[in-house]
């Protein structure tokens, strides 16, 4: 794990993102629980929550950028370790470096792409169907998740960097968290 002052504020940034997503998914489990509650009971004269699915939409998408930093970070991207451990030190640290700057170039993309809509949806006011959220906020939501996942890219992208260039690189890390 890096110690460092960088190390340690990213590390403590992606767990912050991922701990907001937790609370994100925990609402949305609460509301499509109390959904089901509502329909099983129409007959008594509950109903389900009013745009349950527009609340369930906006909460995942949050949650998700929110997760990909801390999943990132650590390691815990699907990988072929079966294969790659088996893989010299010095290809390894270089097969990490080349990963992490794809996966720094998808989260910019992604990044770029969400901060396109929310610019489109702020000028054209679209909002939900039901609940009348303007779509711009949810939008807003997925950025700042994808920022954040910008940077952890990039920190990361720097992390195997050095390691690849170093006299004596250590073994990447295979998913088993730093």
């Amino acid at each position: 794990m890096d110690e460092s002052p960088i190390g340690r504020l990213v590390r403590g940034l992606a767990m912050a993102a991922a701990f907001a997503g937790g609370c994100a998914l925990t609402v949305v489990t609460a509301v499509t629980v109390i959904s089901v509650i509502g329909r099983a009971l129409i007959p008594v004269g509950l109903s389900a929550v009013p745009g349950d699915f527009e609340i369930v939409q906006a909460g995942v998408l949050f949650a998700v950028f929110c997760f990909m930093p801390w999943c990132h970070l650590d390691r815990g991207h699907a990988i072929v370790a079966i294969v790659t451990d088996r893989f010299p030190v010095r290809f390894s640290a270089l097969l990490e470096f080349i990963w992490d700057v794809a996966m720094m170039i998808a989260a910019t993309f992604i990044a770029w792409r969400l901060w396109a809509g929310l610019i489109d949806k702020i000028g054209n006011r679209e909002s939900t169907f039901i609940l009348r959220v303007p779509l711009w906020i949810i939008y807003t939501g997925g950025l700042i998740g994808a920022l954040i996942f910008v940077v952890i890219t990039i920190y990361c992208v720097l992390r195997s960097g050095q390691n690849a260039l170093s006299p004596r690189p250590a073994r990447p890390l295979s998913g088993s968290g730093e």
